[in-house]
């Protein structure tokens, strides 16, 4: 895949976008899947010699967007207040005719109120995308979240998100469009990756040069999987596999009580020293390439995969839950061949099971290894590049404007 300077975008898209006008809204630009998304697209139109404005209360990815050719437009997109939110709507419209936007994509659920009311008071086309399943069954939950579902164009992070999107509003089937979240494979490459970074890690991890390991790299949430993997710990150093240790990688968040069961359910399975939490990861390029297999072991459905993605990049085996998006980050049998396969699935919840798929990959000779480590770096490049999503939200907002042109016409 080409990784350079040259625009992946074919020339159609480039004449329909260049000198128009894109906005954003988005609550503020802090971490996130959200966030990271919304400055890749601005980036992508940038390139495309069209404006790219992001409407949101600050964050500090500001400057990175500015840096990529985005425009800042302090806007308190972060309120859920209804009556500040009712005072945005005059805002965006003022902005929208000020900025003379072309189109308005909101990632959120009360931005894109905001973004509703205005668009359709200045006939301006409105995308929205869910780059999350959304919870709630509530009559009154459902009404909030079906603003991301009126827009003219409906972009889903994940075909399961895209079938839950059908399932509560059937009426935006024909405006809803997957588009994959994207991952920078030039972060994500095992070439690009000192030893040293590896080591480094191994080493605060407390992690000898020959041991293995299995790595779980999620926040510490009660339905990421942690218990299950405990478990499934438990039962395969039961079969001797004493160089293995398992590395619970991710932050906090204030949960004590849960931090407290996780590491009782450690010592109570005899697995201290075998089983280590060690907070939050700040590289995980050099994470994923230091283990010899990454765990997705959620026990609620997950909107997208986005660590099997990166992982599968790094050319590092995954098991992963048959729950939710991941499975369709993964190549797994019975929809390949088992010769074709990038990891394992497996069934939530199922410990025997999550063991059992950790042994055979555990147990991967360095051929079989390779050639899958191959097979899963070219999957994820050919579905889940940041290239291939800028690709297609751009062809999003191009068929829009033309077809805005059309009917104007």
């Amino acid at each position: 895949m080409n990784q350079g300077a040259i625009s992946p975008f074919v020339r159609p898209v480039e004449s329909i976008l260049a000198g128009r006008t894109i906005l954003q809204i988005i609550p503020k630009l802090h971490a996130g899947g959200a966030e990271r998304t919304t400055i890749d697209i601005a980036e992508a139109l940038n390139e495309v010699g069209a404006r790219a404005l992001v409407a949101c209360a600050g964050g500090r990815l500001v400057s990175e967007l500015q840096a990529k050719g985005g425009l800042w437009v302090p806007f308190p997109a972060n309120t859920k207040n209804p009556f500040a939110m009712a005072m945005n709507v005059g805002k965006l419209m003022r902005l929208i005719q000020t900025e003379k936007a072309d189109i308005v994509h909101a990632r959120s659920r009360a931005p894109a109120w905001v973004a509703y009311v205005a668009t359709r008071r200045t006939g301006v086309p409105f995308v929205t995308t869910f780059h999350g399943s959304y919870s709630g069954r509530s009559a009154l939950k459902l009404q909030y979240n079906s603003v991301m579902a009126r827009s003219d164009c409906v972009i889903a992070n994940s075909h399961y998100t895209a079938g839950l999107i059908e399932g509560h509003y059937p009426f935006a089937r024909d405006k809803l469009q997957v588009i994959y979240r994207g991952t920078d494979f030039r972060e994500f490459s095992p070439a690009r990756v000192e030893p040293l970074r590896v080591r480094r890690l191994r080493e605060a991890w407390g992690v000898a040069a020959d041991e293995r390991i299995v790595l779980l790299a999620a926040r510490l949430s009660g339905w990421k999987g942690h218990r299950v993997l405990i478990e499934a710990a438990r039962q395969l150093m039961s079969e001797a596999m004493q160089d293995v240790r398992f590395i619970l990688a991710g932050d906090e968040q204030g949960r004590s009580s849960y931090l407290k069961e996780l590491d009782w359910l450690i010592a109570a399975a005899g697995l201290e020293g075998v089983v280590r939490r060690v907070g939050h990861c700040a590289d995980m390029p050099a994470a994923f390439l230091a283990a010899s297999v990454v765990v997705v072991p959620s026990t609620e459905p997950e909107a997208f995969g986005r660590s099997a993605v990166e992982a599968q990049a790094m050319g590092t085996p995954v098991v992963v839950s048959d729950l939710g998006a991941v499975p369709e980050t993964v190549l797994t049998p019975p929809k390949v061949r088992p010769e074709e396969r990038t990891g394992w699935c497996v069934p939530p919840a199922d410990a025997p099971a999550l063991a059992e798929a950790l042994a055979h990959a555990l147990r991967l000779g360095a051929a079989a290894r390779d050639a899958m480590a191959i097979r899963a770096r070219a999957h994820v490049e050919s579905q889940f590049s940041v290239e291939r999503m800028k690709r297609e939200t751009l062809e999003a907002y191009a068929a829009l404007i033309a077809g805005q042109a059309r009917t104007t016409g």
